[in-house]
Order: structure tokens, then sequence, then C-alpha cells
């Protein structure tokens, strides 16, 4: 253990404490005594109960019969005929007086109350100037880095083993690994590693875990900050702390420097409407003076992770600084369940449990939700007190992750339940009439999150692409429990909102996006919707005319209106059907894909053939007989 250090304020309570102690020191015992009135100290010495006097000047202090101590103030010249009056018990003795001189020894306290201040502020200097040398505590230590370090010996190694699922991205990496493991190797021949190697993806896809598997395959300290801890509101204290980083890292080369979320110090230089952060772009350009310094056998390699690497300035991206970019996306049906292998190894599964199944029925799951996943199935196995966990708690709890919590004790009135059951049987039943459309896996009209019912699909494969007649489907598809409700209920309710709001955005996409429109070509018009330079488009003009624009609308109205008549004759033709699907939601509240397909074919939802009324009627007449008989 490192020797251990006091702060400030540890040793200015040791300076209160020997104040306090020389002035209790200073002070008599005959100070502490209690005060009476003079008319008091007479009565007392006209009933002999005053044993000693000690007078200095017009305060007298006598002791009473009992012992106690106490004072009173006389001036002297009534004290000197009170002496005359009693001077018969004075001269026999009963009360023994004596007379001092006042000894005024404030001043020694002065002096020391003086030392002391001075002694006060001199150490206060001496630790401000420690602090801003690095030293003591840590108040002006604002330009230091508050990057972690993780090494071999400190912390748990996490090596390519740990990482599942990404086996392309660790490939990519593996160059890294080796040359920080045998430099000389790259050196002798000229070669020169990647200064900088960006992770790009999605939140949660494993950026960040990937970049310690690298630090723990190369065996070297790992030094990890969020950019956002480079920017404070002191202008220079960012730059400072990026100097202190590298100089840091430096001192312990071969290793590894990690910027999470990099895009909150290196977004693009002058995009904002008033030119820019003085302290976030001072911040990047000392970012990039230090990148740009390296030499090739420095050892340091500096990785980041961002997912939003289009509003990343220029300047960082060229050759030299992050020269290498991997992506590392939402892993494939393999991945799932490599990733599903490495969070279930320590958990108890039932024998039900078959994790290529669960993988197929979650894409795009990244491996936090996945973990997320697995771990709320593990809590819901142990609030049940149950000692495995099955295949069920798996399948509720990726239904929470993607939906939310079901609310079974939300109270839904009759009207209610009806709609919604109207409304996720339309979506179910045009999925499963649409040709080469995902497979139903779930239908419930339990209230999850803002949804008053829900259904989910699994995609029969992990398309990289999607087809324009699969997003005319989707139109279709989503559109059916508004067209349910129509045809159904002869009324409409508020409950297609997000239908609604995604089949608008879907059919905008296609027209602007995918040039997927006959009559406007392949061509894209409009910006990114999610552009966050405000102020770098707002002197341009807009890219297409306001007849283009028109043409656009009408456009999406074309494909909605489409959509929508497609939807309203799938429905109109199976009426009966929708209503079987209906009923069966209102009874269970749940219908398992398994379930779903067996009222599709006309069959009782466990599977069972179903009876005519004729047979029903027979079959109840011979139930009858028989209680009878």
């Amino acid at each position: 253990m490192g020797k251990r250090r006091f702060g400030i304020g540890f040793y200015l309570l040791i300076l209160i404490l020997i104040y306090y102690g020389f002035t209790s020191l200073n002070n008599s015992a005959l100070d502490k005594v209690s005060t009476v009135d003079h008319t008091e100290f007479i009565q007392l010495i006209e009933k002999n109960q005053v044993k000693e006097i000690d007078q200095q000047g017009s305060v007298v202090y006598f002791l009473t019969a009992d012992g106690e101590a106490h004072k009173t103030i006389v001036e002297p010249d009534i004290m000197a005929s009170f002496y005359d009056k009693y001077f018969d018990k004075f001269e026999s003795g009963d009360i023994k007086i004596s007379f001092k001189e006042i000894k005024d020894n404030t001043w020694q306290r002065d002096i020391f109350t003086t030392v002391l201040m001075i002694g006060g502020f001199a150490l206060i200097w001496f630790f401000f100037m420690q602090s801003m040398q690095g030293g003591g505590n840590k108040t002006m230590n604002f330009g230091k880095s508050t990057a972690k370090v993780y090494t071999e010996k400190k912390d748990e190694n996490v090596t390519f083993k740990d990482v599942a699922g990404l086996h392309e991205e660790k490939e990519e990496l593996e160059e890294i690994v080796d040359f920080l493991k045998n430099p000389k190797k790259y050196n002798d021949v000229g070669a020169r590693i990647p200064t900088g190697v960006l992770m790009v993806g999605p939140p949660g896809t494993g950026k960040t875990y990937l970049s310690r598997a690298v630090a723990g395959e190369a065996r070297v300290p790992f030094f990890t900050i969020s950019g956002s801890d480079f920017v404070e509101m002191f202008v220079g204290v960012g730059a400072s702390r990026v100097r202190d980083l590298f100089e840091n890292a430096k001192k312990h080369a071969p290793a590894i420097i990690f910027i999470d979320e990099i895009d909150a110090v290196g977004r693009r230089r002058g995009a904002g409407l008033g030119g820019g952060h003085d302290e976030r772009e001072q911040t990047l350009n000392q970012l990039l003076v230090e990148m740009d310094g390296f030499s090739k056998n420095e050892g340091i390699i500096i990785m980041a992770a961002t997912n939003r690497a289009d509003i990343l300035d220029p300047a960082l991206l060229r050759p030299g600084r992050f020269d290498r970019t991997v992506y590392v996306g939402v892993p494939d049906v393999r991945g799932r369940e490599a990733i599903l292998k490495v969070h279930t190894r320590n958990k108890p599964l039932a024998d039900d449990v078959d994790l290529k199944k669960i993988a197929k029925r979650t894409p795009g799951f990244t491996p936090a939700d996945l973990e997320n996943m697995i771990n709320e199935a593990a809590l819901l196995t142990a609030r049940e007190n149950r000692n495995l966990i099955t295949d069920k708690d798996i399948h509720e709890a990726s239904i929470k992750v993607q939906a939310g919590p079901a609310k079974k004790s939300k109270i839904v009135s009759d009207k209610d339940k009806k709609i919604t059951a109207v409304h996720e049987a339309g979506h179910a039943l045009v999925s499963r009439l649409l040709p080469n459309y995902d497979p139903v896996d779930l239908i419930t009209i339990i209230p999850r999150g803002r949804a008053g019912g829900f259904t989910a699909y699994i995609p029969k494969d992990d398309d990289e692409f999607i087809t324009k007649t699969y997003l005319e489907n989707e139109l279709v598809t989503l559109l059916g429990g508004r067209v349910a409700e129509s045809l159904v209920l002869n009324e409409i309710s508020t409950g297609a909102s997000n239908d609604i709001e995604r089949a608008t955005n879907i059919a905008k996409s296609m027209v602007q996006t995918f040039g997927m429109s006959d009559s406007l070509g392949t061509i894209k018009y409009g910006t990114d919707d999610d552009n966050v330079f405000v102020g770098r488009d707002m002197g341009k003009p807009r890219d297409h005319s306001e007849e283009v624009q028109a043409k656009i609308d009408s456009e999406v109205h074309r494909l909605i209106d489409e959509a929508y008549k497609k939807c309203e004759n799938i429905i109109s033709k199976n009426l009966n059907l929708l209503n079987n699907i209906a009923d069966v939601l209102i009874e269970r509240e749940t219908i398992t894909g398994a379930e779903f397909e067996n009222i599709f074919a006309g069959k009782n939802f466990d599977g069972s053939e179903k009876t005519s009324e004729v047979e029903e009627t027979l079959e109840a007449n011979e139930n009858q007989d028989q209680e009878n008989i």
C-alpha cells in the first residue's frame, strides 16, 4: 500500500485543537466558577457560609462551606467598608482573605493567535501550490487526464475467446495485436501499422468490448476515456487533457488508447450556426496534432468507437490518423447463436431451450440486447422460485426487450379489448396471406409499453437487402389493423397511429431514398432527416423544385392508397377467419405462432379438428342420454 496522504482539512483541524488547548490551559480553574450577586455574597457571609475570599480588583472569588467556588463583582470602595463591618470574622480566621495583583496575560494569547493564523495561511498556500503542480489533492488538476488504465495484473483479462459473433472484425484487429506483440517484425520491413482504428456500428454491438479484447490479446496497458471527458467549461482544459493522456501512454508503450464516443469531441468543425465551440475545436485540434506526431516506433495504437461516423471531422479520417475503419454491425443468426452460448454458459437451462431456434427468432438483436434478454429470463426464473430457465422464459424476455413488460394488471374495458383483438388479428391475417412475408410468432392483446397489443414476426432469413416487393407487403401489413377496424367495427380508432407513421416513413424512403418510384426515377431527393449540422445546410438551395416535391407527395399517396386497397380486398374476403382469430384473442389474450396456424387452417387453437354443428348436436345428445342412463 502507498503512503497515506491527509488533506488540508486534517491539518487545519489539528491547528484549531492546539489553539483551544492552549487557551484552556491559560484559564485558571477560577475562571469557570459561577457568578452570584453581591447581595447574595453578603448574605452568605452573615450565615457563616463563606470560608475563603480571594479579591482581584473588583472581582471577588470565594469558597463556600460545601467547597463550591463562586465569584461576584464588588467595587473596591464598597469592599473596603465591607471589610470594616466584618473585621472580627476576618481577624478570628473564620474567613481567610488574600489579595492578588491583576495579571494581564492576554498579550500571550494574542501573539499565539497571530502565529496560528500565519501558520494556517502558510499551510493553505503550500497545499495550493502543491495541487497546481499535480501533488496533494486534485483541486486544480483540471488539465490532467481522467483516463482509466486497465492492465493484466489489475483487472480480469479479456481476449478474443470472450468475444463471440465477430469473426471478421477480430480478423481485422489481429494485425494490430501482432504489431503490439512483435513491432520489430514490421519495422524491419518498413511497414507502417495503422495509427488509429475507428470502430463504427450501432449501439450495443460490442465495440468497446472488442477493443478491450485487443488489449487483452496483446497484453498491453489499455487507457480508456470518453470523448465527453475532454471537454470542460474552461478553455484549454480539453487540449491539456489530450496532451497528458498521450504523455502517459508513451510512458507505458506499447499501449492502447481507447476513446469511447469520439463524436463528442471529434465533430466536424465549423458546422454550427455560431461557427463551432472554441473549447471543443481546440481539443480536436490537439488530438489531431498528437495523432499526427507519432513515429512508427512508439508503439501507441489509438482506438475509438462511435455510432455516428458521418459527423466526424474529415481530418480525423485521413491516412495517418484513423486510417482503418472496422464496422461492427448487428450479428447474423450464427453470430447470435455464438453470443447466446457465451451468455448462457454459467446459467442453468432447461432441456427445452434450443439456442439455435432462439437465435433465429431474435433478428436485429445486438449483443447487448441478447445479454439483456438472457438476464431478464434469469430474473423471471428467480422471481418464480424455479431453478431452470425455460424456453418460455427466454421467449417472454425477448418480447419484453422489444416491446416492454406486459401490463397484466391494467384494467382494459371490453370495448377496448374488442378493438385491440380485431386490430391485431388484421395484422396477423394480412401478413399470413401475403406471399413471401415473415411468419407470425406471437399475437397478444395484453398492453406492453405504450401499445395496447403486439404482433411479432420471425424473419425467414437474415436478409441484408430489402426488396421493393417486401416493402410493399410491409405497407399492406401495417395498414391491416386500421382496415380490420373499419370493416369489422364500422369505426376507426387512434390505435393505428404508429402503424400509419411507420407506413408513411417507408413510403417516403421508397420514393426519396431508394429510387423505387417509376415516375420519379432512381434519384435521391432531399437531405438526411437525421442531419445534425443545421447550420451547414441552411444556405444551400433545395435540390429539387416545388413541382418535383408535389410529385413526391403524390407518389407517397399512391403507394399508401394502393396498399390500403390491397389490404381491404384481402380482409373483406376473409372476414369470418378474422373474427375467429379475434374471438380466440379475446378469450386467451395471447396466441403463439403455432396456435395461429391452427386457427388459420380451420382447426382449434390446440390443433384438434373442429366438428360441424350437426356433429356437435349429436355428440351433446349422446352425452345427455348417457347421463340419463
